[in-house]
C-alpha cells in the first residue's frame, strides 16, 4: 500500500468526521439528541478532555482546566507527528497492508480530534438562544453558528461526540448483588468517527498482531 493510497483513506476519513461534527455542532445544542433505534442513539456532548471526559486537572490539582487542555493539545500534536513518521516509514519499508492501513486509521482518527481543539473554539460561538424580546442571539445552551466569534482562547478547542450504542438499557433485578435495583447501560459512552477509527486501528493491531507485523517475506506467506 503506497502513500497515496493511505492518504485517501485518511483523507475520506477525516472528512466524513468533520462533517458529522459540523453537522451536530450546528443542528443540535448541548444534550440534545435522537434516539435511532433502541441501541443506538445521537447525542450531542462535548469532550473537553481525554478518554471518557477525563481532564488532567482531574488528577493533579495544582493544573487549571485551561492549562490541562493546552497539555493535552499539545501530546496529541507531537503523537500525530510519531504516527506519520511511523506510517511513512512503514510504508517505505513495504510492510504489511494491514499495519498501513491501522496506521492510517489511527492518524485520521487522532488529526480529527485534533482539529476540534485546535480550531472549533476560533469557528463556532458557544450556542446561543434566540431572544424574541431582544431581536438577538442571546445565552448558552443553544444550537452553535459558524461566525468566527469564538467561544474560548489558545487550544481551548472542545472534541465533538455525537454516537451512542447502548446496547443494554435495563434495570437489573433486584436479587443481582451489590447493584440490584439499579439502572444498567452497556455500552454508554459517547464517541465520534475519529474515535471509532482509532479503535478500529487499535483493534486491527491486537487481533491481527502477527500478520500486521511480519517481515515482508512473512506477509506474503500470511497474504496466501
Amino acid at each position: 500500500m503506497n502513500l497515496k493510497k493511505a492518504g485517501l483513506l485518511i483523507f475520506l476519513i477525516l472528512l466524513v468526521d468533520q462533517i458529522s461534527k459540523f453537522y451536530i455542532k450546528t443542528h443540535y445544542a448541548l444534550g440534545d439528541g435522537v434516539e435511532v433505534a433502541s441501541w443506538f442513539r445521537i447525542v450531542f456532548v462535548e469532550n473537553p478532555g481525554m478518554a471518557w471526559g477525563k481532564k488532567l486537572s482531574d488528577f493533579i490539582s495544582f493544573v487549571t482546566e485551561p492549562q490541562s487542555k493546552i497539555i493535552l493539545t499539545t501530546f496529541r500534536l507531537f503523537a500525530i507527528v510519531g504516527i506519520f513518521y511511523w506510517l511513512h516509514t512503514s510504508i517505505k519499508k513495504n510492510a504489511p497492508k494491514l499495519l498501513i492501513i491501522s496506521i492510517a486509521l489511527i492518524f485520521s482518527g487522532a488529526f480529527g480530534n485534533i482539529l476540534d481543539s485546535l480550531f472549533y473554539n476560533y469557528i463556532f460561538d458557544s450556542g446561543t438562544i434566540y431572544n424574541a424580546e431582544l431581536d438577538r442571539w442571546v445565552d448558552y445552551g443553544g444550537v452553535s453558528k459558524v461566525n468566527f466569534e469564538g467561544y474560548s482562547g489558545f487550544m481551548q478547542g472542545c472534541v465533538v461526540d455525537m454516537l451512542q450504542f447502548p446496547m443494554i438499557d435495563t434495570t437489573l433485578p433486584e436479587w443481582f448483588p451489590f447493584w440490584g435495583g439499579r439502572r444498567f447501560t452497556f455500552f454508554d459512552p459517547v464517541f465520534n468517527i475519529a474515535d471509532m477509527a482509532i479503535s478500529t486501528g487499535v483493534g486491527i493491531l491486537l487481533v491481527f498482531n502477527k500478520r500486521a507485523f511480519a517481515k515482508p517475506n512473512q506477509s506474503e506467506v500470511l497474504n496466501e
